[in-house]
């Protein structure tokens, strides 16, 4: 047996999620400073920035949508490579590997076809004005351009994980954030590209990205290979990838929704800058749950390969030290958007109208963090398991069963602080059901004993 597999299969499981959550966290945290980055130099740019991050915010629905589909194979992919690799099926991992980049060029090119086709409609639609459908047009469009290459560097850089190669993964996206960090201000200011500019450090990024993951593949430091006759898309490893992608998929595009249904009810009552607020807000929010998210990526390949190996009691370990971790991370990042509100909000914008708007936004939208932080690590331990149709549902509950309704509910009856409200409601009742549904499935498990996610063991 090889030194990963028994590292998996005997190690102990708090140090096997550090040696997974870390880099995790670190690919995480640079997956968001993508976005971060383009809107803290978009939004200080003299006279439009204003303007120019609402236009950026209104063409988050379509970021959110190609995210969707990166995880729905990058995910599912490799979810699917560590049980293959707990039973022992190296080859059949690697049909896997094949198939990624096969079904990457045919999703991104219908992708960039269709959403440059229909861009100007699309972006009306999701709450663009007169005054900010030139910014959301002019950076949408190099999104687009790139799209073949932000979802094959996402779902190959996912795998590298599973193939045992965390820290190989984190740097590959530590070096293509840093890319995108130095040519931002380049091309934004320097070459005076505007928005155009934030744009095109991020595709640019993004090439790096899939550019280094593949040759990873290629090296010697891999243990799975990608071949040319695993190219070719079988139908069989298509659906074993989607039935898992499926639920990440499924709450990005729902995601994408709540971000359409949110930009016509902040245009309709806040305007166009409580649209540039939402921006900034849900910035600040990706910055505080991608540690977090890291952490639940972390555990997937630990629950997934003792899923696939029947050592069910390290299996629950694993979820359970994960979600305590992600609760006292948002915790603490709790603390410090309610204390230094004005401080954080600031680095994305200095117009004290959009600073009032996102403030007061930002410190109800995300006052239910630590509840987040069961509902992460719940729906990745379905996901790790194969049970996509189980996290499928717990991202359709908080993401569109509770909180489409809601916004619309609450923001008829408080305005603009009732659409900031609908979120941490969403976000307790969610936690309180993903709970519920995942003690239900360890008690499958566990011998007879009664699932408690207070008590935490060794198991050797």
């Amino acid at each position: 047996m090889k030194q990963q597999e028994l590292t998996l299969h005997n190690g102990d499981i708090k140090k096997l999620l550090i040696k997974y959550s870390i880099p995790a966290i670190i690919s995480m945290l640079v997956s968001a400073l993508y976005n971060v980055v383009d809107r803290i130099f978009i939004g200080n740019m003299d006279e439009i920035g204003a303007l120019a991050i609402t236009g950026v915010g209104i063409t988050m629905p379509i970021v959110t949508i190609v995210l969707a589909f990166s995880m729905l194979i990058g995910i599912g992919a490799t979810a699917n490579i560590s049980i293959k690799l707990g039973e022992q099926k190296r080859d059949s991992a690697e049909k896997i590997m094949g198939n990624i980049i096969t079904l990457s060029i045919i999703l991104g090119l219908a992708i960039t076809v269709l959403g440059t086709i229909y861009r100007d409609p699309i972006l009306k639609a999701f709450g663009a004005s007169e005054s900010t459908l030139k910014y959301a047009r002019e950076y949408i469009t190099i999104i687009l351009y790139g799209t073949v290459f932000n979802i094959m560097g996402y779902a190959l850089n996912s795998t590298i994980r599973a193939d045992g190669n965390p820290k190989i993964c984190s740097a590959i996206m530590v070096f293509s954030c840093f890319v995108n960090i130095v040519l931002d201000p380049i091309f934004i200011f320097t070459f005076g590209l505007g928005i155009e500019g934030a744009a095109y450090a991020t595709v640019l990024s993004q090439v790096m990205t899939a550019l280094l993951s593949y040759l990873y593949y290629m090296s010697k430091k891999s243990d799975l290979k990608i071949k040319k006759e695993n190219l070719m898309l079988n139908l069989d490893i298509v659906k074993l990838i989607f039935a898992i992608g499926i639920s990440p998929f499924t709450m990005q595009l729902a995601t994408s929704m709540v971000q359409v249904v949110n930009n016509n009810a902040l245009k309709t009552h806040g305007g166009d800058l409580a649209i540039g607020a939402m921006a900034t807000v849900n910035a600040v929010a990706l910055l505080c749950f991608m540690p977090v998210f890291g952490i639940s990526q972390g555990a997937q390949p630990i629950i997934g390969y003792n899923f696939g190996a029947k050592q069910y009691k390290r299996m629950e370990e694993a979820y359970k030290i994960a979600t305590w971790t992600g609760v006292v991370i948002f915790s603490i990042a709790l603390f410090l958007v309610e204390v230094f509100p004005g401080t954080i909000v600031g680095l994305f914008n200095k117009n004290p109208d959009i600073m009032a708007i996102s403030i007061h936004g930002m410190r109800i939208y995300l006052m239910a963090m630590p509840a987040i932080a069961l509902g992460m690590a719940g729906s990745n331990y379905f996901l790790a398991i194969g049970e996509g149709k189980a996290a499928m549902f717990l991202s359709l509950l908080r993401q569109v069963i509770l909180l489409i309704p809601l916004i619309m509910i609450f923001s008829k009856a408080y305005g603009l602080t009732g659409i900031w409200l609908a979120q941490p409601i969403c976000d307790i009742i969610a936690a309180i059901v993903t709970v519920v549904m995942v003690g239900k499935n360890l008690n499958k498990y566990n011998g007879g004993s009664q699932f408690s996610l207070f008590k935490i063991r060794v198991y050797e």
